[in-house]
């Protein structure tokens, strides 16, 4: 079993979500007590926050990179960054390390291929939704079309997430908002929707949705454990 690196704490919440899910998984296809091999390096997200919202991403390359040298010297075989805007320097952070980093996008992308669909709606914060590294990803990397909310709509997305659930803060009313949002990406076109903040599976269910959800945390780990026992 390899052992799976982790950067964490943007936020704590989907954290530990991940390690949940991750081990869960070891479990299930493993059985008995087997658990798996990890590590993880936390960083403070209340300066994460302020930066991203400075757009310092200079600042918070450096501070990325750090902590994906700090988790392979810590002896992980493979790198999960659990969220999915810090993947905005996914490269710079791969330039200075010798492990492999298991990209949210493409994980999640393998997924909205297995269920063959080809337009694509995307929630996040308002840098995943609107910076090219994701979204742009997807589409040249991957041959989606890509569907973001309007302006208003991504704000009240952006809001609810750094505001309510980045805190654990689970409202009924929010989920209404992000349900309304969901339905405008359906009638746009929509086959599906990508879950693309690591927070927002806290809030959105498949359930709650007329149009199937991809929940980019849960399929980042679960790629992780199959990357671990490489399992193909």
């Amino acid at each position: 079993m390899k052992t799976i690196g982790l950067i964490g704490g943007m936020s704590w919440e989907s954290s530990a979500v991940y390690y949940k899910l991750i081990n869960q998984k070891v479990r299930e296809l493993l059985g008995s007590t087997h658990s798996a091999k990890s590590l993880m390096y936390s960083v403070e997200f209340k300066e994460i926050e302020q930066l991203q919202h400075a757009g310092n991403w200079e600042k918070l390359t450096e501070i990325m990179i750090d902590a994906a040298q700090k988790v392979e010297k810590g002896g992980a075989d493979l790198l999960v960054i659990c969220t999915n805007t810090m993947h905005k320097m996914a490269a710079e952070m791969a330039e200075k390390i010798s492990i492999p980093i298991l990209h949210i996008v493409d994980a999640t992308a393998e997924k909205i291929k297995e269920a063959d669909l080809k337009k694509i709606g995307l929630l996040g914060t308002n840098f995943t939704m609107t910076h090219d590294f994701y979204k742009g990803k997807l589409e040249k990397d991957h041959g989606f079309e890509v569907i973001v909310p309007n302006e208003k709509d991504r704000q009240i997305i952006h809001k609810i997430i750094y505001q309510e659930l980045t805190l654990g803060k689970i409202k009924e009313s929010s989920r209404k908002k992000y349900q309304a949002i969901i339905e405008k990406l359906q009638n746009e076109g929509a086959e599906g929707v990508i879950l693309g903040c690591t927070e927002i599976p806290l809030l959105i269910k498949q359930k709650d949705s007329p149009i199937p959800v991809f929940d980019t945390t849960k399929i980042h780990a679960e790629k992780a454990v199959e990357l671990a026992l490489d399992i193909q």
